[in-house]
């Protein structure tokens, strides 16, 4: 929002939220009926194309969000090391308004131009026409425009809002107010209006235009330089009709300078050219890649976990991971996804942040978790991990937390297979249980006497179990072979706070994977369940409280966080992802994987000390 927002602010359809779309409905409908119904004579591709290129639009857009997240995340020639936080994402959720404004404007402007019916698919001079009408009016026109909205009046009414983000993204392109947008459409339909009423428009003079300029406003807000230099030296003049990224970048950091489009030609012509703008394309494309002092090594969850990677759609990424009704939808590019992640036998980087004077990447397997229930995918999972911490190990990073499934048991015995495989690994591999430990111990309500333990037995399940034991702290377990297990790892004098019983049972549960409804249902009313698991336990319960999985804030300091960690909420970080973070920093040169467990109070008492905290306070 503008510091001081003027009128038509306000996109006119911001009130239906999602449902946004259904103002197109009316258009498309008509369209689509109207060529079905007609003579294939009287047919007219111009009214029908409309809807599918509003969707390629949003296609065109969405790889280039992907590719910038990819870009920036990597650190190779990226611009400005600023963060970008949620806040920049909320106020940029709304990037398709633009092209559902579009879409409106075409509908009407086909109903009432006879002209503009019956398009041919190619047009000489309509292309020439379109060309010429570009680079003189439109850039030109825009050149003063844009210095117009910098004047403190309409800066501040409307520009302002565009200004908010100082990193920009792709689609920090077309975030500007609804009445800056009728400004921009009027500008760019110079060149279509003209061809389209000297009878020189054609499909491809529209569709390339507009492609064209989706195509020069994404490019050129992305935090990374990709224009290689070799073509400005084939080319010199091209430096006076192609901006590039760190061209346009030097106005969102400096506000005063590089006023043009995309034609650089009108800021040397009066004088705003930053002087800056050489150095800075020369700095950025010879940045290297950022090398990791921490990696996080996670893997994809559902099949539409996709959409909600950072790389993926950056609203959802920014929310706890849920089931969207409208991603069923989307079903066959949820299905090519699958199988590009089932072909690529890579891991990818998904997020950077900087805490400190640490350097954070998050990394991928391209796995799904029913992927590591199947036996005979253990192998080729178990070489990506592998992999990825070799390549961690050459890339001279502290410290890598398996994350997720990533560190199962039966998988790689908590990481435990690549040690003994390579023991001579400078990286340390962290499963984090430890600070799993601590956060479910620390979750416990004071004052507890008695708690149940029910789930599948895990390492942090066992550590659980005896430190509440040897605290004094009864444990019910519900089936005898989960007792026998357990019984088997306490000593004796821990050993006489175990307690098989399946009546009268605690209210306060700790619960694993395999936890179910049956079990849920022999709780107490007001039952806490507290989690030891990777995965969240599914509520059946409405009147019982449960528990995120073991999980902490992270600190104001930690930089450049804008999306979620799976289902866990704003800010908030999985203990294991955690754990890394906190060997890096503070130094201590082991692994915590297999069966070996780190202190648990130490690593307690250092989270505190760094800044992370509880997600409850008990």
């Amino acid at each position: 929002m503008a510091s001081k927002p003027g009128i038509l602010t306000e996109w006119p359809w911001t009130w239906l939220g999602n449902f946004k779309y259904i103002v197109l409905a009316p258009w498309v409908a008509h369209s689509t009926y109207s060529y079905m119904v007609k003579d294939k004579s009287e047919r007219d591709l111009t009214h029908l194309i409309i809807f599918p290129f509003l969707l390629t639009r949003m296609i065109h857009n969405q790889i280039w969000i992907s590719l910038s997240r990819y870009r920036t995340a990597k650190g190779s020639n990226r611009i400005v090391d600023k963060n970008i936080e949620f806040e920049q994402v909320d106020r940029e959720r709304n990037w398709d308004d633009q092209i559902i404004f579009n879409g409106i404007l075409f509908y009407i402007g086909y109903h009432y131009l006879e002209q503009s019916h019956y398009m041919p698919w190619w047009r000489t001079d309509g292309v020439i026409l379109t060309i010429l009408l570009h680079t003189g009016p439109v850039e030109f026109l825009y050149y003063w425009l844009h210095r117009a909205l910098h004047h403190h009046f309409l800066y501040s009414r409307y520009h302002s809002h565009h200004h908010s983000s100082i990193v920009t993204e792709p689609i920090t392109s077309v975030i500007h107010p609804f009445g800056e947008h009728i400004a921009y459409f009027i500008l760019f339909a110079i060149p279509m209006l003209t061809t389209v009423l000297t009878g020189t428009a054609s499909l491809i003079s529209f569709a390339g235009y507009i492609t064209y300029i989706d195509f020069m406003n994404n490019m050129g807000h992305c935090n990374f330089e990709h224009i290689p230099k070799r073509i400005f030296s084939i080319f010199p003049p091209l430096k006076y009709l192609m901006y590039t990224p760190s061209y346009h970048s030097l106005h969102h950091t400096q506000f005063r300078t590089n006023y043009s489009l995309f034609m650089p030609f009108y800021d040397y012509v009066y004088g705003t050219m930053d002087k800056a703008s050489d150095e800075l394309y020369e700095s950025s494309l010879i940045r290297k890649e950022d090398a990791p002092d921490v990696v996080h090594l996670t893997h994809l969850t559902t099949p539409e976990s996709i959409y909600h990677l950072r790389l993926g759609f950056a609203h959802l990424a920014s929310e706890p991971h849920k089931s969207n009704w409208y991603l069923w939808l989307m079903w066959p590019l949820t299905l090519w996804s699958m199988m590009v992640t089932w072909i690529y036998g890579r891991t990818f980087v998904v997020e950077r942040n900087v805490f400190k004077h640490l350097n954070l990447q998050t990394w991928a397997v391209p796995k799904y978790s029913i992927q590591y229930l199947m036996h005979w995918q253990r192998e080729p999972i178990n070489s990506m991990i592998e992999e990825a911490i070799l390549e961690a190990d050459d890339k001279g990073t502290k410290v890598l937390s398996l994350g997720l499934l990533n560190q199962d048991e039966k998988l790689n015995a908590n990481g435990e297979l690549f040690l003994r495989k390579h023991p001579q690994l400078r990286v340390k591999v962290v499963d984090g249980s430890s600070l799993a430990v601590a956060v479910v111990l620390n979750s416990i309500p004071k004052g507890t006497t008695q708690v149940v333990l029910r789930g599948n037995l895990s390492k942090v399940a066992y550590s659980v179990a005896l430190a509440l034991c040897k605290g004094g702290i009864q444990v019910f377990t519900l089936y005898e072979d989960e007792y026998k297990k357990l019984k088997a790892k306490l000593s004796s004098e821990a050993g006489n706070n175990l307690i098989l019983s399946k009546q009268g049972t605690p209210k306060t549960w700790l619960v694993g994977d395999g936890l179910t409804e049956s079990d849920q249902s022999k709780a107490s009313k007001g039952t806490m369940f507290i989690p030891f698991s990777q995965f969240p336990t599914k509520k059946t319960r409405k009147d019982c409280l449960y528990n995120s999985t073991p999980a902490m804030f992270a600190p104001k300091h930690l930089e450049n966080v804008d999306s979620c960690e799976n289902w866990l909420p704003r800010r908030v970080m999985s203990a294991w992802r955690v754990a890394g973070i906190l060997h890096a920093l503070e130094g201590w040169d082991v692994h915590e994987c297999g069966d070996n467990i780190f202190q648990v109070n130490k690593i307690w008492e250092a989270a505190l000390k760094h800044g992370f905290r509880p997600t409850i306070s008990k």
